[in-house]
């Protein structure tokens, strides 16, 4: 995903989660409901991180990675 650097970052997160939680919502609204009493998907909180100057291979390795518990992988 690329993103201007002079727009919010909270913008494009709010605008995301409005429409998938739409979406979902529009899509699954019998196995939802049963599931979530209000119509709220997501917490308000979220996490962002640039990664420049590697590979997209790199960057999935890295990921994967992230939940191993042998650290001598990392």
């Amino acid at each position: 995903l690329s993103y201007p650097p002079h727009k919010l970052l909270s913008n494009l997160v709010a605008n995301l989660k409005a429409t998938a939680s739409k979406t979902l919502w529009r899509e699954f609204e019998p196995e939802l409901s049963e599931i979530y009493r209000k119509r709220i998907l997501w917490t308000g909180s979220y996490f962002v991180a640039s990664c420049g100057g590697v590979t997209i291979e790199e960057l999935k390795i890295y990921v994967q990675n992230q939940d191993c518990p042998d650290s001598s992988r990392h």
